[in-house]
């Protein structure tokens, strides 16, 4: 698949944080899109990442001072400034984007920004509390005004042993983030069918069977299908969030065997598919016409099996790439792998229960990726825009 940064002119301004050395690999695929790098970094910069490695990879000069050499011949901000399609400051520290903010002007770095005319990004990457700090928040809130776009950062481990936000985007993240802003569709002409949410299964006309699934991956993993160019069937249970696009086909059900007909109704035509629904097991075997009277100190329930959405659609499969769930709170490899097998799926998302910020209503999902030839891949905590992210990406490398 071509990138849309193919010919692009990328300056990459790397200032003096611990995740500088991830610029590195940002170069390499920057250059693997086809796009052209020139690295500057800012004086500090260099205690953490070499010049040399940089330009290798590169295949540019870092620039660092206004000076080049004795001659008097220097490296001209506003060409730089000019040369560049696009901007991309990764890591961006506190103090650059203070002075990003406020106008202080001091290394050759921030002259190329102040004469910039193309987009600008920058990749924030700091401790959580300085992440968090209304002073650093004010200086965001600055350049965002001025048309700065932030690349915000991500939970995980950080420089200081802390765990949290402040950890500057990976590098694949970075690049993916780009090419949608920029307007790359990898996922052009393809239908992708996504459920969402739980089911409930009614006991009477007030009370149901349900479970705590707000249908946020679900919306997540659609919204990145239509990011990336997808005609998109969404087909969730009950739940408060929207979504609209012309490209969607929102469809919102009740209970499983609604689930299971709208599914089948579209799978036959997908090219995509993905089981993120928390569809419930069981059903009440009648359901009442009238409200249930409490005239007893106990009440008994018969439930029946729901249909196995997931298996039929594997059963089915032809030539569709299916991805299912499991949500395991014990020999969790184990027993997600045997539903993989068994249900005829191409990957199955792990969520486990042990980990905090995972789950059922969290902004956040930490998820394991275990694929047909056993490769496991285990993700940190990410955001669930994110994990949409990871996921699609094994789907492209499925298609290409």
């Amino acid at each position: 698949m071509s990138s849309v940064l193919k010919n692009q002119k990328i300056l990459l301004g790397i200032t003096g944080g611990i995740a500088a050395y991830k610029a590195a690999y940002l170069v390499r695929l920057f250059k693997k899109s086809g796009a052209e790098v020139q690295v500057v970094m800012t004086p500090s910069a260099h205690d953490f990442c070499t010049p040399l490695t940089l330009a290798t990879l590169s295949q540019r000069p870092v620039l660092t001072k206004f000076v080049k050499d004795d001659t008097g011949i220097w490296n001209h901000h506003v060409d730089l400034a000019l040369w560049a399609d696009l901007i991309v400051i990764a890591p961006a520290t506190a103090n650059t984007l203070s002075k990003m903010a406020y106008g202080q002007c001091d290394n050759l770095l921030m002259a190329i920004y102040f004469s910039a005319k193309c987009p600008v990004w920058v990749a924030p990457a700091m401790d959580l509390d300085m992440y968090r700090h209304p002073t650093f928040l004010e200086s965001l809130q600055r350049i965002e005004n001025h048309g700065v776009k932030v690349i915000p950062a991500e939970n995980g481990f950080l420089a200081s042993g802390l765990e949290g936000e402040g950890r500057m985007a990976e590098p694949e993240h970075i690049v993916a983030l780009l090419e949608a802003e920029l307007g790359i569709k990898p996922l052009s002409g393809k239908k992708v069918l996504i459920t969402a949410g739980p089911t409930y299964e009614a006991i009477d006309p007030v009370r149901f069977i349900g479970n705590h699934s707000t249908g946020l991956m679900g919306f997540e993993l659609a919204k990145m299908a239509l990011k990336m160019g997808a005609q998109v069937s969404l087909i969730t249970g009950p739940s408060t969030l929207q979504l609209s696009h012309d490209q969607l086909e929102l469809i919102r059900v009740q209970s499983a065997v609604d689930m299971q007909q709208a599914v089948m109704a579209r799978y036959a035509d997908m090219d995509i598919a993905i089981a993120s629904a928390a569809v419930a097991d069981y059903r009440p075997a009648e359901m009442a016409v009238e409200k249930i009277k409490k005239t007893s100190d106990s009440f008994t329930i018969e439930l029946v099996k729901n249909p196995d959405i997931l298996a039929e659609m594997g059963k089915q499969k032809t030539r569709q790439y299916l991805v299912g769930f499991a949500l395991e709170t014990q020999n969790e490899i184990f027993y997600a792998t045997q539903k993989l097998k068994n249900k005829n799926l191409d990957l199955i998302v792990l969520n486990s229960l042990r980990d905090e910020g995972a789950g059922f209503g969290t902004q956040t999902n930490k998820v394991t990726l275990i694929e047909t030839s056993g490769e496991h891949t285990e993700l940190p905590l990410l955001s669930k825009e994110k994990v949409a992210y990871d996921i699609f990406q094994k789907v492209l490398t499925h298609l290409s």
